[in-house]
This record gives structure tokens, sequence and C-alpha cells, in this order.
């Protein structure tokens, strides 16, 4: 049976470029199954401790949960907003830390962001960087695509550094899974 990988792109954009981007690299890995996770798909109330004592986890939350937890591995992107995660990922990540603080329970992800600029998202990866791993992430490698319009061209990496690094990351995901 394939090892099940679960793409996220870190926002409620219909026309994400994380969401394109952790898609694609997810799609270089050799003999899975790809859960592509739509945060779109999750109707999620802003999180709030008042609305978790009241009403208890969300069902929204716990059907994110179970496929998070069918996830043998992940290959996330994060979109950043002024330089933090987007408000739908953090609202995502808020309630499924109440359901197991390990969010991502210690399996293997590949951790992306991008964007139209030349940072490509570095701000919100260092803060992922630096978080992630006290939330069960098992961070095998991570990449902040820049200038994505310019490397990013009819589905295909343009950028020959760009794509080396990410496939140098896939082998290391494969590997590790």
């Amino acid at each position: 049976m394939n090892k099940n990988i679960v793409t996220i792109g870190g926002s409620s954009s219909k026309t994400s470029i994380n969401k394109v981007l952790a898609e694609y690299t997810a799609g270089l890995v050799k003999g899975v199954e790809l859960t592509k996770l739509d945060l779109n798909n999750f109707n999620l109330p802003l999180f709030s401790i008042d609305l978790e004592n009241e009403f208890g986890i969300n069902d929204e939350a716990k059907k994110l949960n179970e496929i998070i937890e069918s996830a043998d591995g992940f290959v996330i992107s994060l979109a950043e907003h002024n330089g933090a995660y987007s408000t739908a990922f953090k609202n995502a990540f808020d309630w499924l830390s109440r359901i197991n603080g390990k969010v991502w329970r210690d399996k293997p992800m590949l951790l992306l962001s991008t964007s139209p600029g030349e940072r490509g998202g570095q701000s919100v990866l260092d803060i992922a960087l630096s978080r992630f791993p006290y939330m069960g992430g098992n961070i095998i490698g991570n990449l902040s695509f820049p200038s994505f319009y310019d490397n990013f061209v009819e589905g295909e990496i343009v950028n020959s550094d760009l794509k080396l690094e990410l496939n140098k990351l896939v082998v290391e995901l494969e590997k590790a899974l």
C-alpha cells in the first residue's frame, strides 16, 4: 500500500500559489498517494476558547484532524500575510492543536513558502521553522521559493537552481517515509 502524503497550501485563496507549489512538489514524490487538502473545504469558526468551552471541538476541525492523522507525511507551503501565517491556516492550526498538541504527529514533512516577491515568504517560513517542531513537526527540509511567477511557468519550475534544490528535498522526504 502506498504512503499517503497530505498537501496543504496555507491559504484560503482559490488561486493559491502555495497550494500549487505544495501539490507540484508532492507530485514529484515517487510511490505515494496524495491527499490534496484545501482549507476552503472546512467551515471552521474563528478559534476561541469561549466557543470551545461552550460547544466543544468543531466537527469540521475533527474532519480535518482525521486527514492529518491519516497522513504518512506532509508537503506544506505557507502563504505569508503581513509577515505571518494566513488567517485561514492559523485558524485551522489553532483548532487542530486543541485536538492534539502534536499537530503534525512527528511525521516527515517538507516545509515550503512562496510569494511573488524576492523573499518567497521567508518570514512565515521562519515562524513555522521555529514553531512546528514543538507541535510535532518532523521537518525533513525547507525552502523559500522566491518570485513564484518568474520561477514557475506553465506548471514547471524554470529556475534550474530552484528545481535542483527542490528535487533534493523530495529525495530526502522519500527516504524519510
